[in-house]
C-alpha cells in the first residue's frame, strides 16, 4: 500500500474533522454546519469556494498551470433521519438524526484530498482543474440533480468525475471498482385501492379492499418471475400496507406502498406497466377499483468503461492488484448516477471492514449502512484522500484521446 506521506501525517486531524461531523449529523439540504466547515477548510488551504447550487452544496476548484483539462471528484455531505444507537464521544447529539452511511467519511476523504491537492498546486505538481463537489441530499432529494439542475456541470465542466463510497463486508485496504451497473435505480409506488365499507360480520355487503391488497401483492412478484427476463435482476418489495382503524369495520380502501429496483430502464419500464395492469385488472376482479402511483426517484448507477478501467489501474497502483476486486452489482441505489447520466466517470467502493474498528459504547448491531450501530472506519480516511490524489495527478498526466 503506497499512501500519500503528507496525507498520512493529518491522519489525526482529519479524523477529528470526520468525527465532529459525525456528531452534529444534518439531513438533506440542511447541511448548514457541514458545509461552513467545509467551506472554511477549503478557504484556509486558498481554494476558490462557490456556495449555494442547491442551497447547500459547496464547490472547491483547485487550479494548476495553464491546462483546460479538468476533473470532478464528489462526495456527499448529508445523514439520515434516524436514531443513532452508539454511545461512544462523536456519537451524535441531535436525536432522530445520524450518519449512519458514512457521508462523513466520505466529505472528509475529499477534504483530505483537497488539503493535498492545495499542496501540490503550490508546488506546480500537476496541469488542470480539479472541481471539488460536496453534495447535499444523496439520501433523500436528489442533491446532485438539483446541483446539475442549477448548473453544476455548465459553472465546473468536468472531463470525468469520479465518487467514491465506504462499504461494510470488504476488507480495509481493500477497493471494488467495475464497469457498467453497480447499483440499482429506485423507484417507489403507491396503489390506493378503494372498496366498500361495511359492518365485519356482514362482509357480503361490502367490498373488502383487504383482500384484493393481499392478491395484489403476491400477483405483483409474477411480474419479476413470470415476466421479466430471467437473466436480468430486479426486485418489487411492498414495505407498507395501511388499512382499516376499527376491529369490527370493514375499511373503504387500503392503501399499499413499496419499492422497485432494477438495473436497465426497459426491464423497469415493463415493471412498471405490468404493476399498472395488475392493480387496475386484480381490483376489477374483486369489484374494487385502484389508482395505481409510480415515481422515479434515482436512475441506475451504471460506471463508464474508460474511466471505470482508469480508476481500477489507479486503485491498483496504490493498493497493490490483489486489493483491487470487482464489485458484484447491489440493489442499493445512489444520486450520483444522476452525475454519470452527463459525465463519464466511476463510482468506486472503499471497504469499511467488518466493525471491528468500532469504540467502546458502539450499539450491538452490525456495522452496516444505515444501521443505528454504524460508525465509518477512520483508517479509510488517508486511503480514500491518496486513491482521489493519484486519480488526479494520473488524469492530467494521461493524454487525452
Amino acid at each position: 500500500m503506497q499512501l500519500i506521506d503528507t496525507i498520512v501525517a493529518e491522519h489525526e486531524a482529519l479524523q477529528a474533522v470526520r468525527r465532529d461531523i459525525h456528531a452534529h449529523p444534518e439531513l438533506a439540504f440542511e447541511e448548514t454546519r457541514t458545509a461552513d466547515l467545509v467551506a472554511e477548510l477549503l478557504t484556509g488551504w486558498n481554494i476558490p469556494v462557490h456556495r449555494g447550487l442547491a442551497k447547500t452544496g459547496v464547490v472547491g476548484t483547485v487550479r494548476c498551470g495553464s491546462s483546460s483539462r479538468t476533473i470532478g471528484l464528489r462526495a456527499d455531505m448529508d445523514a439520515l433521519p434516524m436514531a443513532e444507537h452508539n454511545r461512544f464521544p462523536h456519537a451524535s447529539r441531535h436525536a432522530g438524526r445520524m450518519h449512519a452511511c458514512g457521508h462523513d467519511g466520505h466529505t472528509t476523504m475529499l477534504l483530505g484530498a483537497a488539503q493535498q491537492l492545495a499542496r501540490l498546486r503550490d508546488a506546480g505538481g500537476f496541469d488542470g482543474s480539479v472541481h471539488l463537489i460536496f453534495q447535499p441530499a444523496e439520501e433523500h432529494g436528489g442533491g446532485a440533480r438539483e446541483m446539475l439542475r442549477e448548473g453544476l456541470f455548465d459553472q465546473f465542466p468536468c472531463e470525468a468525475v469520479f465518487g467514491m463510497h465506504n462499504m461494510p463486508g470488504i476488507p480495509v485496504g481493500q477497493f471494488a471498482i467495475s464497469a457498467g451497473p453497480v447499483l440499482a435505480s429506485n423507484n417507489e409506488f403507491k396503489v390506493t385501492i378503494r372498496g366498500k365499507g361495511g359492518h365485519a360480520a356482514m362482509p357480503h355487503l361490502a367490498i373488502d379492499p383487504i383482500p384484493v391488497a393481499g392478491a395484489m401483492m403476491q400477483a405483483f412478484q409474477t411480474i419479476i418471475s413470470r415476466n421479466k427476463k430471467p437473466l436480468e435482476t430486479a426486485v418489487i418489495s411492498v414495505t407498507m400496507v395501511h388499512a382499516g382503524e376499527v376491529a369490527n369495520v370493514i375499511p373503504d380502501q387500503c392503501v399499499m406502498q413499496g419499492s422497485v429496483r432494477a438495473y436497465t430502464a426497459e426491464t423497469l419500464d415493463l415493471i412498471e406497466r405490468r404493476m399498472r395492469e395488475v392493480a387496475e385488472h386484480q381490483a376489477a376482479v374483486f369489484g374494487a377499483s385502484a389508482v395505481f402511483e409510480f415515481k422515479r426517484n434515482y436512475p441506475s448507477t451504471v460506471n463508464h468503461a474508460a474511466e471505470s478501467a482508469f480508476a481500477r489501474s489507479v486503485a491498483e497502483g496504490v493498493f497493490g492488484a490483489q486489493n483491487v476486486v470487482t464489485q458484484a452489482p447491489i440493489m442499493a441505489a445512489e444520486d450520483f448516477s444522476f452525475m454519470l447520466e452527463q459525465v463519464p466517470g466511476c463510482y468506486a467502493f472503499i471497504g469499511n471492514g467488518d466493525g471491528e474498528h468500532r469504540l467502546p459504547g458502539h450499539g450491538e448491531g452490525p456495522c452496516l449502512v444505515h444501521n443505528p450501530s454504524y460508525d465509518f472506519n477512520d483508517a479509510l480516511l488517508p486511503m480514500g484522500a491518496s486513491f482521489f490524489v493519484r486519480l488526479v495527478e494520473r488524469w492530467f498526466a494521461t493524454p487525452r484521446g
